[in-house]
């Protein structure tokens, strides 16, 4: 499939994303297949790319489900930072280009170029600031798109702190049928997707965000309280300002169950409560408590919303349970219209089916 004919890459380009999350709902739904087939269209488009992944992948078997996995595929020129264990298991003639001095279990992530097409299992750094440097450090090296290949469990690589752009993919490996693997893939994206605060909502949290911590400010945006304390142990701490005239509330850190149920109460007493977190990323609850919260009558948004590029299917699932690829694509289109959608096993099939039609006619 050729660049142009990629929708994915499109958006990409398009947009002029220059870090890009590639994160899946679960495990076999589909991740390395679209990371391998940004590669490809990278490769084909002369595009300087470099790849690192939060935490491991590309190795020959599932390490939860011990099933086959695809390979990630690299190509010649395309910079790689990995941990050193794992170059000894690239099937690929590579040089090293940078160090990082950025330890993991699996050695320190250094910088290589692949000399050759070819298979490179991968394993980056798991925290925030070690994943900036190492971007920073592949933008240095010389790529001006870097792909971040995410990790189950984990989407703090989706942050807009991190990546300028994000993939989901989602699919049959989710369990249920179509609409069930629908409505938990629109649940994600209710969390993800917040928006993003107003310009005077921003201004008003800037400190917050730029240094840590909770922030309170009445109606009238006098601040009731400034902390620098981690946001999943501040529950307590803002019930204390309950009686006060609380309006806006910033939380830097993470969101869990203790922090949500104080922002509930505060919400009953509080009309119209405006709630600012980070993003997406930081939150660890459900879209029916988001749900709940709107009905209170409080806002929930994002100092920094993230930029869904686009969602990726994989009907298959290795243990069970497959769909009928266009019925899942069909269905996909119609319930997420707002985001571009796209099975590139299927397209890049149907491409060439095409071509082949049009070949036979001439």
């Amino acid at each position: 499939m050729t660049p142009e004919n990629s929708a994915l890459w499109h958006s990409i380009q398009s947009r002029g994303v220059d870090v890009v999350a590639v994160m899946g709902m679960t495990k076999n739904t589909g991740k390395t297949v679209a990371l391998n087939h940004l590669l490809a269209q990278a490769a084909a488009d002369h595009i300087a790319v470099g790849v690192t992944s939060i935490g491991r992948d590309g190795e020959d078997r599932d390490m939860v489900f011990s099933v086959p996995k695809p390979p990630i595929r690299v190509w010649t020129g395309s910079l790689v930072a990995t941990a050193r264990a794992t170059l000894q298991r690239a099937k690929l003639r590579w040089r090293l280009v940078d160090s990082t001095a950025i330890d993991s279990p699996m050695g320190e992530i250094l910088v290589v170029k692949a000399l050759e097409y070819g298979e490179m299992e991968i394993a980056g750094p798991s925290r925030n600031s070690d994943q900036l440097k190492v971007i920073a450090r592949l933008q240095q090296c010389g790529a001006s798109l870097v792909i971040l290949d995410g990790a189950l469990g984990r989407s703090h690589h989706a942050s807009p702190a991190i990546a300028n752009g994000v993939i989901l993919a989602t699919g049959a490996a989710m369990g249920g049928g179509i609409q069930d693997v629908i409505r938990k893939t629109r649940d994600r994206l209710a969390i993800l997707g917040i928006a993003q605060a107003p310009d005077a909502t921003r201004t008003l949290c800037e400190s917050v965000f730029s240094q840590g911590g909770v922030g309170l400010w009445d109606q009238h945006g006098a601040s009731l309280l400034l902390a620098d304390m981690a946001t999943l142990n501040a529950g307590e701490t803002l019930l204390h300002h309950a009686d006060f005239d609380v309006a806006t509330i910033a939380l830097s850190g993470a969101v869990g169950r203790s922090m949500w149920r104080a922002l509930g109460l505060l919400a009953v007493r509080h009309a119209g409560l405006t709630v600012v977190v980070a993003d997406g990323t930081k939150l660890f609850v459900d879209a029916a408590d988001l749900l709940a919260f709107r009905k209170l009558g409080a806002r929930l948004l994002a100092y920094r919303a993230i930029n869904m590029i686009g969602i990726t299917l994989n009907p298959f699932s290795p243990l069970g349970g497959s769909f009928d690829a266009h019925a899942f694509l069909s269905a996909a289109r119609l319930a997420f219209a707002d985001y571009g959608v796209c099975d590139v096993m299927f397209d890049e099939q149907t491409s060439k089916q095409e071509e082949a039609a049009c070949l036979n006619c001439i």
